[in-house]
């Protein structure tokens, strides 16, 4: 047919008798002079106009608007339900929704009337090729101008007639079919209305009396002529077609009404939080229909998203509409087709190119790119889930693949001047807080002007309750580390510095860092390595016979001047080159150190308090630990001190407390992602697992009266660990001034090692909590905060305080308890950040509160050191759950068809792989050598060789592609949502 005939055949009616002769014809001869070419002749009557086309119009009649007006075809994230028709319990047909799409299928089980879990759908072949063959030969309206479901249905109704899918005699039951109740599982469980909710003025038919005859439906039916006539008599007539009588409609109003405007129930709620704001619906209606003699269908794209009352089950616009109805007895299966078409729309690539489509043709080349990226499983038996791992794997090929196909396609499309102009502008240069600006101390300088102009917003958006919540997670996480190390430390110093010097330092470092850093979010403690070398340091000066808190003095001042050196140089920089390969050996060495020394610690206590009965001495040999116990006698409680020795049920309780503070700390941690309580519940008892095990095991001490437990030493008051010792002043030349000097001088060896340890866990920690799926807006500083920490540790040192670190598990829990995720997450999918408060008044708080702590020292006297080594203990097996190199020596003893998914076990051959984790167990163990010499104070130094053992040795063993599977950094951040990962998972860095 030519363009020319195409426009006679295209004429509007210009008058009412042509009309009436129209509709008075036989529909045949309608069909076969003016409707030919029928799928492409719905299109051209809603799209396009005739040009040179002659149409008369009346005086009443105005200019439809949907010429002119601009079409919106931006494509919009899409929320799909599939309804199918059923007979009620009361004989009645029904539409009933079975399942539904936000992103992933989500199916009504039919013996509970419950949503299942959502999972991925998978679909039959044939339904897909099913669907493709109705669409190409059904009814495609593009663009529809109807705000109503019975406009839509009436359109729809007349152009499967068009297209003779149906009958003309079957219009009146088939429309009557589309606009029966829409009923959901919900609906049962909300009784505020005598009347189902989801009842509407468009399925007001179903209500009808059944003595309404044929006839009178027939009268009241719109000809076939009506989708020629325009808008505004389609719209009016289609009113007319389904008008009920003024009198039984007055008597159902007040009743429907409350079902049709009231409130969102909780189950509404619920499920719009999970729906995208600017999302649109698409309805897909699929059912039998026995007066019909073969399938029909029809896809509807709406010019504008409209809400249609009561057929969703919840308050959503409708944009695209899918109906497929038939006889029973076809081979056709409705249901698959249904859910076929589901999935498309809820697939990203198809609901775009269908907002885009322009015909039926776009539709179709849409089905065969997602055909194009389909797996198809043959019909064999699985024997388990294994064997279908590799589905996952090359469905991800075949997206990349598809991605990368997209990318080439849009490079090759010609673009618009003004995308043009933009591709030769100059990019914005990315802001990276480590790029060097080649002048003394310009990173420093660049990261105030980045972050001290919000200084402001760091206190506004602090007045949130999800901050005040965080307060006081985040002072337990900070308080235990604190208590368990400061009684470590002050086992290992003899009592020079102990509990009340750490919990002071970390709350005046803290306050300050927080209020001058550059990333708020960073929490300042005490870490491992900074207790290997303070263990270290203090050996060495017993051994030469100096002063430990002197000789810590002159490392402070030193260290000072190595990170003013290293700032002004902006050698923040560096910490690029500490790869996951070092950062893996330095956490599995102090992991070792924590578990090792747990047990040391705990057959000192079993050597100490052997299992027999011994008795009470004054003697003492050597350093000895003095304790206040409180002996029960005949005539009431009396407090002595003395040296306590040999009781035999000392050690036993050790063990049960030691034993009794891991594994309930360890639960309450897997508890937090296991699928036990509801889930605020379940992360509340796992954030605070540390405390409760402390307090529970503390309660049993207490309990237990007529046994001896060596307790935390901490001081009354503002007071030293060791007043005897020392004071809160040290004398840089020593108490009695007699410092060597040479040793002055050489403390630099020593700062450059505290330098090491504080460059790379605060450093690493700023990048882990930085990391850009986090999605921090306010930026980070490097270079200032080494500068802040460094400074501020060595001035502590003049005072006898530890120095003090950005931890990196307190950091990220501190970063997490502060993330707002989105709720708008479909169901099954992964979560997403909407965002993070960045302020200064958590870390504030949290430091204020540690520093006051400290008058707490009658309860903190209350715990056993036996409790803290069951944390230490703890905080050691739990790093260990983030190293791949632990995994990796676990594969040196499994057969490789055991190995796990991981990209270095597949794309890595196995002895390839042994060799990589072998050179790590080798600088491991020269570590671990150094470490159990007179030379342990050098541990920093050679660990930080390990670097150039990267960079220069492995390169010549190993590909550039095995180094990216073994040595990448993979690890995403974990927001406690997958069971067994949590904050130890993201980190390679000790605790």
């Amino acid at each position: 047919m030519t363009g020319a005939e195409q426009a006679k055949y295209q004429r509007i009616p210009t008058d009412e008798s042509e009309a009436q002769t129209l509709a008075s014809a036989d529909l045949d001869g309608i069909k076969s002079h003016r409707f030919e070419d029928v799928p492409g002749m719905r299109r051209h009557l809603v799209r396009k106009s005739t040009k040179g086309q002659v149409v008369h119009i009346g005086k009443d009649h105005k200019e439809p608007s949907t010429r002119s007006r601009k079409l919106d075809r931006t494509p919009h994230e899409v929320f799909v339900e599939l309804n199918e028709l059923i007979m009620d319990k009361n004989q009645e047909l029904q539409w009933r929704e079975t399942a539904r799409w936000i992103k992933f299928e989500e199916d009504v089980e039919e013996e509970t009337d419950r949503w299942g879990k959502p999972h991925v759908a998978s679909l039959c072949f044939r339904s897909l090729l099913e669907l493709r063959k109705t669409i190409s030969h059904g009814a495609v309206l593009l663009d529809l101008d109807q705000k109503t479901l019975p406009g839509i249905a009436h359109q729809v109704v007349e152009q499967m007639i068009i297209s003779d899918q149906i009958k003309a005699q079957d219009r009146a039951n088939v429309l009557r079919a589309l606009l029966l109740k829409h009923s959901h599982p919900s609906d049962e469980k909300e009784h505020s209305s005598p009347f189902p909710r989801n009842i509407s003025a468009a399925s007001l038919g179903s209500l009808m009396p059944h003595h309404h005859s044929s006839n009178h439906i027939s009268q009241t039916e719109p000809s076939v002529t009506d989708p020629l006539m325009g808008t505004t008599r389609i719209a009016s007539e289609s009113d007319t077609h389904i008008e009920i009588e003024k009198n039984d409609l007055q008597q159902k109003e007040s009743i429907l009404s409350t079902g049709m405007h009231r409130s969102k129930s909780k189950h509404e709620l619920k499920l719009l939080e999970k729906i995208p704001d600017n999302a649109e619906a698409t309805v897909v209606l699929v059912g039998s229909l026995d007066f019909l003699e073969q399938p029909t269908m029809a896809f509807v794209r709406l010019q504008e998203a409209v809400e249609l009352d009561s057929v969703l089950e919840v308050p959503v616009p409708v944009r695209f509409l899918f109906v497929l109805l038939g006889p029973p007895s076809t081979s056709m299966d409705y249901h698959q087709i249904g859910r076929s078409i589901s999935t498309l729309m809820s697939d990203k690539q198809f609901h775009q190119e269908a907002y885009l489509a322009d015909d039926r043709h776009d539709l179709l080349n849409a089905i065969n790119s997602f055909l194009d990226c389909s797996i198809v499983l043959p019909p064999s038996e699985v024997g388990g889930e294994e064997l279908l791992r590799s589905v996952a794997r090359f469905q991800r090929e075949m997206l990349r693949k598809r991605e990368e196909q997209e990318v080439k396609l849009l490079a090759k499309e010609p673009k618009s001047p003004e995308d043009k102009e933009a591709l030769f502008k100059p990019s914005k240069p990315s802001d990276d807080p480590l790029k060097r600006t080649g002048r003394p101390f310009g990173g420093l300088i660049r990261d105030a002007r980045r972050r001290y102009p919000k200084y402001v917003s760091d206190f506004k958006d602090a007045l949130n309750a999800q901050c005040m919540a965080a307060v006081i997670f985040i002072y337990f996480a900070a308080l235990s580390p604190a208590i368990t190390f400061g009684g470590l430390l002050g086992e290992k110093t003899e009592g020079l510095i102990g509990v009340s010097e750490l919990v002071i330092a970390t709350s005046i470092q803290g306050v300050v860092f927080t209020l001058l850093g550059a990333q708020p979010l960073l929490i300042v403690g005490f870490s491992g390595p900074l207790l290997v070398f303070e263990e270290a340091f203090f050996s060495f000066c017993k051994a030469y016979e100096m002063e430990y808190l002197t000789g810590r003095v002159w490392i402070g001042l030193w260290l000072i001047v190595i990170v003013v050196i290293t700032v002004a140089f902006e050698g923040s920089f560096l910490v690029r080159f500490v790869s996951r390969f070092t950062q893996e050996i330095f956490s599995l060495l102090i992991s070792l150190i924590f578990i090792c020394e747990t047990f040391i610690k705990l057959g000192k206590i079993f050597k100490e308090h052997p299992l027999r009965r011994c008795s009470l001495g004054n003697s003492t040999i050597g350093y000895t630990y003095s304790e206040n116990i409180t002996a029960e006698l005949s005539n009431g409680t009396q407090s002595v001190t003395q040296q306590i020795e040999g009781e035999p049920n000392t050690a036993l309780l050790s063990l049960v407390l030691m034993s009794g503070t891991f594994f309930i700390a360890f639960y309450l941690r897997k508890l937090k992602n296991s699928a036990f309580f509801p889930g605020r519940i379940r992360r509340v008892i796992g954030d605070f697992g540390v405390p409760i095990a402390i307090l529970v095991m503390v309660l049993m001490d207490y309990s237990i009266k007529d046994t001896y437990t060596q307790k935390l030493s901490v001081p009354s008051g503002l007071s030293v660990t060791s007043p005897s010792k020392r004071g809160w002043v040290i004398n840089p030349l020593g108490s009695d001034g007699q410092f060597p000097i040479w040793m002055m001088f050489a403390c630099v060896l020593p700062a450059l090692l505290v330098f090491i340890l504080i460059f790379m866990e605060t450093q690493i920690t700023t990048l882990i909590v930085s990391k850009k799926e986090r999605m921090l807006v306010k930026g980070s500083g490097f270079h200032l905060d080494l500068l802040l920490i460094g400074v501020l540790g060595g001035t502590c040192a003049l005072f006898g305080l530890p120095w003090l670190a950005a931890a990196t598990v307190r950091s990220v829990t501190h970063a997490n308890a502060l993330t707002v995720m989105s709720k708008a997450v479909a169901p099954g999918d992964k979560p997403r950040i909407q965002e993070v408060k960045e302020q200064r008044v958590t870390g504030l708080l949290v430091a204020i509160m540690v520093g006051l702590s400290i008058v707490i020292g009658d309860l903190l006297r209350k715990i056993p050191l036996a409790v803290l080594f069951g944390i230490f203990l703890y905080m050691g097996v739990m790093s260990l759950n983030g190293i791949q190199l632990t995994e990796r020596m676990q594969l040196l003893l499994m057969p490789p068809k055991y190995h796990p998914d991981h990209n270095y076990v597949r794309k890595v051959r196995t002895l390839r792989m042994h060799l990589f984790t072998g050179i790590q167990l080798v600088c491991l163990a020269a570590l671990w050598t150094v470490m159990s010499t007179v030379a342990s104070l050098a541990f920093p130094f050679v660990l930080i060789l390990t670097v150039p053992v990267k960079m220069f040795l492995l390169p010549r063993i190993f590909s550039n592609r095995e180094m990216q599977c073994l040595d990448g950094n993979d690890t995403e951040p974990t927001f406690d949502e997958i069971e067994g990962q949590d904050e130890y998972t993201e980190m390679h860095m000790p605790v």
